[in-house]
C-alpha cells in the first residue's frame, strides 16, 4: 500500500511554509488526540493510528523544510516534496591489477635466467629448523617411553581424604559417603583442579557401585 503524501495528510498546499504546516498539525492534533475518545477502546485505537500518521507527516515536512533551508543557505520556508535526493559519493574505485596478472603455468621467479643456473627456491627466508616437540600443544604422557600413570589410592586412603572446600569442609570422603553418597558422584564428575581428590572420589564411587548403593541424582550444589 502506497503511503499518502504528507501534504494531503495535513491538508496543506504543496508550497506551504513552516508556519502553515505547524498550524495544521496543531489543529489536527486537537481533533484526533486519543485522550478525547472517553475510554472507548475502538475509537482510541483509531485515533492513535491517525495521530501516528499526522505526526509522521509533520516530521517529514519539517525535515524537508530544514534540508531545503540548509541547501541554499537562505531558506524561504517553502517545503519541496518529495525532498531532493542527497548527493552521493561512489563507494567503489578502480584498482589497476595488470601488474599482478600472470599467464597460466608461469613461474614467479625472474623471466630470464642464465643457462645452467639453478632455479630459485620459493622459500628464500632462513627459517627455524623443524622441531619434533610441540611446545604449545597438549602433553600426551601415555606416548612417553616407560611412562606409567600413578596407581589409584586404596579405599582406606580415599576414605581418609579430607575435603577443603564446600559445605562439607573438614569432613573426610568416608564420612560424606556414609550419609550423602551423591556428593561423591558430584566430586568425581565435576572437580578438575584437584586430581588427587578426584582419584579418591572415584575410588569410593567404585566401592559404592560394587556394594550396590543406589544414589538418587541431586542438583549440583551452588
Amino acid at each position: 500500500m502506497a503511503r499518502r503524501d504528507p501534504h494531503d495528510i495535513l491538508g496543506v498546499p504543496r508550497d506551504a511554509g513552516q508556519a502553515t504546516i505547524k498550524a495544521a498539525w496543531r489543529r489536527l492534533a486537537r481533533e484526533h488526540h486519543p485522550d478525547l475518545t472517553r475510554n472507548d477502546p475502538a475509537a482510541a485505537e483509531q485515533a492513535t493510528r491517525r495521530m501516528v500518521e499526522i505526526n509522521r507527516a509533520y516530521a517529514e515536512l519539517r525535515a524537508a523544510s530544514t534540508s531545503a533551508a540548509d541547501g541554499n543557505g537562505r531558506g524561504n520556508g517553502r517545503v519541496q516534496w518529495p525532498p531532493p535526493a542527497r548527493p552521493t559519493r561512489p563507494v567503489t574505485g578502480r584498482v589497476d591489477t595488470t601488474s599482478t596478472f600472470r599467464p597460466r603455468n608461469t613461474t614467479t621467479g625472474p623471466r630470464h635466467r642464465p643457462m645452467g643456473q639453478a632455479p630459485v627456491r620459493g622459500d628464500r627466508l632462513q627459517r627455524e629448523p623443524l622441531r619434533a616437540s610441540q611446545p604449545t600443544g597438549p602433553l600426551n604422557r601415555r606416548r612417553q617411553r616407560n611412562f606409567r600413570p600413578p596407581p589409584p589410592p586404596s579405599l582406606a586412603d580415599a576414605r581418609a581424604t579430607t575435603i577443603e572446600f564446600g559445605k562439607f569442609h573438614g569432613h573426610t570422603l568416608g564420612q560424606v559417603a556414609d550419609f550423602e553418597p551423591t556428593y561423591i558422584d558430584w566430586l568425581a564428575r565435576t572437580i578438575s583442579r584437584d586430581p588427587d581428590l578426584v582419584a579418591a572420589a572415584r575410588a569410593i564411587q567404585a566401592d559404592l557401585d560394587a556394594r550396590g548403593i543406589v544414589r538418587i541424582p541431586r542438583p549440583s550444589p551452588v
